[in-house]
């Protein structure tokens, strides 16, 4: 491949990848102003990797992280958005995800698309400490959005502490329990604060 065909390649596929701005989350911005874009989250997700990588257990590649962090929503263009506290097929939602990134990542050259797809097939697998720390950060951010905003997501799903507990709170603790020990006392506070 010429080198004027790699750069298409590469441009086509960051072309597409603007395309991850139009996608809402359900997560507000700190301000409760609006909902966050996932390209947003991806941004910010991997803002949370470079200054609190600090915190990640032994052994994490923190610049493995900010990588795996800058990629994995982009599937989020062909496949939506699914919140966490939202209801869908899982099975369902994973073969999208994996089908768009098929067609994502098939847009660049083919040694560049394989080494961006195996990042996102690991994050997406959560079984390597990088994976799992990655995961974490991307589950940890949003309830800090949340209670910067007053609840944000937290009330319009009409959850309560025991949700958050089980559907974030357990995924934070397994790569990154160090910060979910910081947290999870603003987060009960907050929800002692509501009764």
């Amino acid at each position: 491949m010429s080198a004027d065909d790699r750069i298409t390649a590469q441009m086509a596929f960051l072309s597409e990848a603007d395309r991850l701005k139009s996608v809402l989350r359900a997560t507000t911005l700190g301000d409760g102003s609006r909902q966050e874009n996932s390209a947003e989250h991806s941004w910010h997700v991997a803002l949370y990797a470079l200054v609190l990588g600090e915190h990640a257990p032994e052994g994490v590649d923190v610049s493995r992280v900010i990588r795996m962090l800058l990629l994995h929503d982009l599937v989020e263009i062909d496949a939506g958005d699914a919140p966490i506290f939202g209801t869908h097929d899982a099975a369902a939602l994973a073969a999208r995800e994996a089908e768009a990134a098929t067609r994502l990542f098939g847009l660049l050259p083919g040694d560049q698309g394989t080494d961006l797809r195996a990042l996102w097939d690991e994050f997406e697998a959560n079984a390597t400490p990088d994976a799992r720390f990655a995961k974490s950060l991307d589950r940890y951010q949003a309830p800090n959005q949340n209670l910067a905003a007053g609840g944000g997501s937290w009330l319009s799903y009409n959850v309560g502490y025991d949700t958050v507990l089980s559907r974030v709170g357990s995924k934070i603790a397994d790569g990154a329990p160090v910060l979910w020990n910081w947290l999870q006392p603003r987060v009960a506070a907050f929800f002692d604060r509501l009764h």
